[in-house]
């Protein structure tokens, strides 16, 4: 059993809890924790930025809260508590830098099955946050 389990979660697309929670309240011991991390990508570029009304990355920053807020008071009940967590930055590098921020000791993420023209480009998350972890991982699809 574990004692801080780190989930990103992706408000867009329910699956990526909708499977991961529960194998996360799995992997924790009873009085251990499940932090529940949403990520507002990094735009990358001044120039996309420049597009974006002004205050769009706090504006989203605040609203994923919310939504974490509201999913975390859901699915709480006689499960236990679920910590919340909102960062800025680029998907992989920032659950990397959560955990080591709140000493998780196991991230369960969940991943899509892989479409190779997709991986060749960008990559996955999840391969990206296996790959270079210093704790365990579980991918649950």
């Amino acid at each position: 059993m574990f004692d801080k389990v780190l989930l990103p979660v992706d408000l867009n697309h329910p699956a990526s809890w909708e499977k991961a929670l529960p194998a996360a309240r799995r992997c924790v011991s009873d009085a251990g924790e499940i932090h529940l991390l949403g990520i507002v990508h990094d735009l990358g570029s001044a120039m996309i930025a420049s597009f974006l009304p002004e205050g769009f990355e706090k504006k989203a920053m605040e609203t994923l809260k919310q939504g974490l807020l509201d999913l975390a008071a859901k699915e709480e009940g006689a499960h236990g508590k679920l910590e919340v967590h909102v960062a800025h930055g680029h998907i992989p590098e920032t659950i990397l830098r959560v955990a080591d921020q709140i000493s998780a000791d196991l991230v369960v993420m969940a991943s899509h099955p892989p479409h190779e023209l997709q991986t060749m480009l960008v990559g996955s998350s999840a391969d990206k946050v296996v790959r270079h972890a210093t704790i365990p991982v579980l991918v649950v699809r």
